[in-house]
């Protein structure tokens, strides 16, 4: 666990992996709960009958919910604790190269890519790959945007 407390910290860090987060099942749970939540009932997602018979052999994560395990994969991989607001600024580059099976366990390896002064503060850009176990291609790649006010 990689912990930053100041701006030199991170400026210093840039363009460093920060590492690799711990392992984390894809439950079928958890995937009719983002459903639930998002309103996409797609039956690749929650129709575990008609999903067998489909082309990836069961159900499939939605992609939205593959990205939003970012900040809980990420905190086992690095924190911020600066002083003042940290907003979560946007998301660049995504993409969802293999679909993520349930049943699958996930973890996310990061690199904090770029540190850059803004007039609000500090904008930082974390890249992070969602691996799966047992699979040549990530389930997601994305580059996260954080602000740093004042």
């Amino acid at each position: 666990m990689r912990t930053f407390t100041d701006l030199d910290q991170l400026t210093a860090a840039a363009g460093e992996e920060l590492g690799t987060s711990e392992w984390l099942e894809v439950t079928q749970e958890a995937v009719d709960r983002f459903a639930e939540a998002t309103g996409d009932h797609q039956w690749i997602h929650v129709d575990t009958e008609r999903a067998a018979a489909g082309p990836f052999g069961g159900t499939i994560a939605h992609g939205y919910m593959t990205l939003s395990l970012v900040p809980a994969l990420s905190q086992s991989i690095w924190s911020l604790e600066t002083e003042g607001p940290k907003l979560n600024y946007g998301v660049n580059k995504v993409r969802f190269p293999t679909p993520l099976r349930v049943g699958k366990r996930v973890r996310a390896h990061a690199t904090l890519s770029a540190v850059t002064p803004v007039p609000a503060g500090t904008q930082l850009v974390v890249s992070y790959t969602v691996e799966i176990e047992g699979e040549a291609k990530p389930a997601c790649v994305a580059e996260t945007v954080v602000l740093l006010l004042g």
